[in-house]
């Protein structure tokens, strides 16, 4: 486990970019940077100022919390307060996670665009300080790459699942099993694709159309995560914090009488308001006694993607100091929360049992939080959904479903199959329809 290394910021300046938002920010980040968007806002960064690895086990969003606590420590407090992007595997017993602290950092609001640099004062235990790359430094003008039209110079192949469908049916059957048995209620079971290409896959061309394609969503490349979720779990700016709550899905229709007949069936569905509600109930129970204030939606609303609908619930809240007397951060919140019924199941310690025994697969940072805090404690967290993996010429795409007592096995994997089929468009914009 990496050691904290000393920080300190520099201000904030303003480069010449003009009126720069949203993916066009991914012109000015090199190959190996970190990207986060959000509709015309968002940043990137590049370089290594600070870097914590929290390890493994329930402690490490508080090891990461703690750790990056004592890095912001020198931050002035005037200037612009610094950002770090995290990323947490789904498991805390999978290794993987990260909390990075740029060197450099490009955002904007979608208005005004500012650079702002942190620079390690004592690099000697961080193996990977040193800023390798070709940006020019914020003394100099930045200047914008130009990004290749495709993720990959060589036609995608397809190479199958971990699990195989028939058996991933089976996983399905056995949750469904033990639901009726009442060992737990609900539980998620994902499954993933594998894909490869002669040529490596390029981070920044899928990030750019994921947010093409899928604006409202949040666009992330977290050290070789590249994905668009639509699934806020934490905002928080001061006391407010903000989630949003999506567990049911349909797809869309491929006219408006198909689309609202998905929609309403959707919204009628006692499996998807079951689903739905066992999500709902496990952020409240999370939550309840960390806010002073806590505003629920009273029903589910209807969330429409390009690709699937979803059940939607918004919640609201203020938080209440903690122990410390202090406000917890983002990055704390997105803690306590994860993982919620939505990616996990209920009640959480057996439903996690459960996927452990019928998954077959690591998640890797799939359904883990994703996000950035600054210095303030102020920050967005994530689910990881619609998401990859890459590894140079290779790359793991994910989809899950939750299952509860009415699912249908061969209904999950279908959902699947229209989850998984947007992060495939990204990385072969010609295909048409799921691969099988």
């Amino acid at each position: 486990m990496s050691q904290p290394a000393p920080v300190t910021f520099a201000s904030a300046t303003r480069p010449d970019l003009g009126a720069l938002s949203g993916s066009a920010l991914l012109d000015y980040l090199p190959t190996d940077g970190l990207a986060w968007l959000h509709r015309e806002r968002g940043f990137v960064s590049w370089g290594t100022g600070w870097r914590h690895d929290p390890g493994s086990g329930e402690g490490r969003f508080l090891r990461a919390a703690l750790a990056l606590h004592d890095a912001f420590a020198s931050w002035d407090g005037q200037s612009t307060p610094p950002i770090a992007l995290a990323a947490f595997t789904f498991d805390p017993d999978t290794p993987g996670s990260f909390v990075r602290i740029p060197r450099h950092t490009l955002r904007t609001d979608g208005r005004v665009a500012e650079l702002l640099n942190a620079y390690l004062l004592d690099v000697t235990d961080v193996a990977d300080a040193v800023d390798t790359t070709v940006m020019a430094p914020a003394e100099q003008p930045l200047i914008a790459t130009t990004l290749p039209a495709q993720a990959t110079a060589d036609r995608v192949r397809y190479a199958g699942a971990s699990v195989p469908d028939l058996l991933w049916l089976d996983a399905v059957s056995a949750a469904t099993r033990l639901i009726d048995k009442g060992e737990v209620r609900k539980v998620v079971l994902a499954r993933d694709h594998a894909v490869w290409s002669k040529a490596p896959f390029d981070a920044r061309v899928l990030a750019r159309r994921l947010n093409q394609r899928f604006p409202q969503c949040f666009t992330f490349i977290a050290e070789g995560l590249v994905g668009a979720s639509p699934e806020l779990l934490v905002r928080r700016q001061g006391s407010r914090i903000e989630s949003l709550i999506l567990a049911g899905t349909a797809a869309r229709g491929n006219d408006a009488s198909s689309d609202a007949m998905f929609a309403d069936t959707l919204m009628t569905s006692d499996k998807e308001r079951d689903e739905h509600a066992f999500a709902v109930a496990s952020v409240r129970e999370s939550l309840h006694d960390r806010c002073a204030e806590l505003i629920i939606d009273p029903e589910p609303s209807l969330l429409r993607l390009d690709n699937v609908q979803h059940l939607a619930t918004r919640v609201v809240g203020t938080l209440a100091a903690d122990a410390r007397g202090l406000i917890p951060t983002a990055l704390e919140v997105a803690g306590a929360l994860h993982p919620t019924a939505a990616v996990c199941g209920t009640p959480t310690h057996e439903a996690l049992q459960v996927i452990r025994a019928l998954e077959g697969m690591d998640r890797g940072r799939y359904t883990g939080p994703v996000g950035w805090v600054d210095a303030n404690g102020d920050g967005e967290f994530a689910i990881a959904l619609r998401c990859a993996e890459l590894s140079g010429a290779r790359a793991r795409l994910f989809a899950g479903g939750g299952i509860v007592a009415a699912s249908l096995p061969e209904a999950e994997l279908e959902e699947t199959r229209i989850k998984l089929h947007a992060m495939q468009q990204a990385i072969d914009p010609d295909l048409s329809s799921p691969p099988t």
